[in-house]
Order: structure tokens, then C-alpha cells, then sequence
């Protein structure tokens, strides 16, 4: 009997074995001494991943939108400060630097405290987890979903209603979602949304799928609007990343700049980096041929 009991547990642990060999293995433990973070999810198990080297970029690189970098500075400011601070949605023109204004908090702010967790539209539902696993540390976390909106049926966007409103618990104090977005409400905007607009004694009352659509943007405290660059502030932008690349604009240079934007359509700081970049990588002898 005792031996067949034996031959039964020998059994059952070669059983487990070739279990845990068929299971993922357990994600590495946070790398809290990170400054920035990325939440990722291999077979349905989410952690947080250390981004070893964050993107760096100054303040002072981000050219012509003054009045949204001095807003997003003192929010973020009091944020890390450990005061009231609000979620903020930046949104409008591409390239116009929405991104590039979160990523320049962190080397701004991180030795007060401030930490960068990247969310992907995907994972919002594992909002809640992310929350849990930062709402006891000391640090102040921003929670940053870049190029940010939903489309027609996607559910998605509740879970950031609740990440942003706190849901049934209370708001986590030290981590704030900053999202970036092409679209001010983040949802689409459809001709037919509009057909159910009344008017109530001369009052004008928006359909259910506009509330619905408004009720998402305004859950963010603090909205910051970019516009298309002019000439003038395209070129200064240019002016700046040539600078990084210790360059000068010169004239041979603003007329390629011009023509650059030209040819892509737009102008923006985007533009103006590629630019830059396309104008350091080419040789005097180049530059002079145009």
C-alpha cells in the first residue's frame, strides 16, 4: 500500500513539473529604482517593465507652445509638490509637440519624485492593477497614454472614466493620467450624433451620444490645445533642432526647411525635427547642391 501511495506522488510531481514548464514564467519584480515604466502583458499576467533608457528630451527644445508648456509645468509641478494637481488631456495638431511636452517632465521632475508609467489603448482595462501595485509608493506617477481615441463600440474607454474619476474608491493621490490625442473628445465625432440636438425653450440640449463623447474629456481637469505652426514658428522650431545638431539655420538652410515642409504638407516641430536631422546627415558639399 505504501509503496503504490509512493508511486502515486512520484507520479503527481512529475505531473507538476511538466506543468510549470508549460506555464509563462513569472514576470521580473518591479525595478522601482527606474525612472520610467512600461506596462506590459505576456499571456494574460501584466507587470510593470523598467525602461532602462527614457526617452530624454529638455522643455527648453519644445518651441511655440509657451502657454501650454507653462500650464503643464505648474500642474505637474504642484502634482510632485504633493499638492492638488488635476489629469490633463493635451489634444489637437500632429506634431505640434503634445508628446514631447510629457516625455520632458520626467528628466524636469524626476528627482522630485516623478515617475513615467506608459500605457497602450489595449491594456486600459488593467488600469485598476496599475493603480494597485503604485497607489502605496512614495513616488508621484504619471500614467501617459500617447496618440489616444476610441472608435465606434470600443469599451475601452470606461475603464479610464473610472481610472480618472476613482470609481467607487477614492482617486489614488499619487498618480495622475496625462493623454495626448488628435481628437478633443477622443471618440468620434459623427454627422448623425448631432441629429438628436433639441431645443427646449430656445435652450440647446445635445443628444445622448454627444454627452456621452463629452462626459470622457471632461473627466480631464486640465485641457491644453495645439494648433498647426506658421511659417515663422516652424522655422524657429527648425532653428532649435538644427541648434542640437550645433547648426546654424542659415539661408541655405531656411530655404531647404521651407521646401522640406512643403513637400510634406505641414508644418509642425515634428517636421522640423526631421528636417534637421535630414540637413546634420548630409555632407557641406550636399547642403550647397540645393
Amino acid at each position: 500500500m505504501t509503496d503504490h501511495i509512493d508511486a502515486l506522488i512520484s507520479r503527481f510531481d512529475q505531473l507538476l513539473e511538466r506543468l510549470d514548464r508549460a506555464l509563462p514564467p513569472l514576470p521580473e519584480p518591479t525595478d522601482w529604482r527606474a525612472h520610467a515604466f512600461r506596462w506590459r502583458v505576456r499571456n494574460g499576467r501584466g507587470w510593470l517593465a523598467a525602461v532602462d533608457q527614457p526617452h530624454s528630451i529638455r522643455l527648453s527644445d519644445i518651441a511655440n507652445v509657451d502657454a501650454q508648456k507653462d500650464k503643464l509645468v505648474r500642474n505637474t509641478a504642484a502634482f510632485v509638490a504633493g499638492r492638488p494637481a488635476n489629469n490633463v488631456l493635451l489634444s489637437g495638431s500632429r506634431g505640434s509637440g503634445k508628446s514631447s511636452l510629457v516625455k520632458a517632465l520626467l528628466p524636469a521632475f524626476s528627482a522630485q519624485g516623478l515617475r513615467l508609467v506608459e500605457v497602450d489603448r489595449t491594456h486600459l482595462a488593467d488600469l485598476p492593477d496599475i493603480i494597485e501595485q503604485v497607489a502605496d509608493r512614495p513616488e508621484r506617477f504619471i500614467l501617459f497614454c500617447d496618440d489616444l481615441s476610441f472608435e465606434e463600440g470600443d469599451d475601452a474607454y470606461k475603464a479610464l472614466k473610472s481610472a480618472l474619476d476613482g470609481g467607487i474608491s477614492r482617486r489614488c493621490d499619487n498618480l495622475l493620467v496625462y493623454s495626448t490625442s488628435n481628437r478633443r473628445h477622443l471618440l468620434p465625432d459623427r454627422m448623425r450624433d448631432n441629429l438628436d440636438t433639441r431645443s427646449v425653450d430656445g435652450e440647446i440640449h445635445p443628444g445622448e451620444a454627444v454627452e456621452e463623447k463629452v462626459s470622457l474629456s471632461e473627466r480631464f481637469g486640465l485641457w491644453l490645445s495645439f494648433y498647426p505652426f506658421s511659417q515663422d514658428e516652424y522655422l524657429a522650431a527648425a532653428e532649435v533642432w538644427l541648434s542640437h545638431f550645433k547648426l546654424k539655420l542659415t539661408k541655405e538652410a531656411r530655404q531647404a526647411a521651407l521646401l522640406w515642409a512643403q513637400m510634406r504638407g505641414a508644418r509642425s516641430g515634428r517636421v522640423a525635427w526631421q528636417f534637421a536631422c535630414d540637413w546634420a546627415g548630409r555632407t557641406p558639399a550636399e547642403r550647397k547642391q540645393l
